[in-house]
């Protein structure tokens, strides 16, 4: 299977945010991701690391910009 879970780093710590993500586009200033029963999420975060061996992607989180 081709799918991953997708974990946020939070000070240090790997955190599990979904899984059998099947698609990561970027849209704008954020990440699509979707899963493999269609569910969809946004978020404000870089890619840090793919491990294609462990279907595994670690995000960040982007500090969020004050106006």
């Amino acid at each position: 299977m081709c799918e991953a879970k997708v974990y946020m780093e939070k000070e240090g710590n790997l955190v599990e945010f979904m899984e059998n993500v099947i698609t990561i586009k970027p849209e704008r200033d954020k990440l699509l991701l979707v899963d493999l029963f269609g569910e969809q999420k946004f978020v404000e975060a870089d890619v840090k690391e793919i491990k294609f061996l462990d279907h595994k992607v670690i995000l960040t989180e982007r500090e969020k910009q004050q106006k």
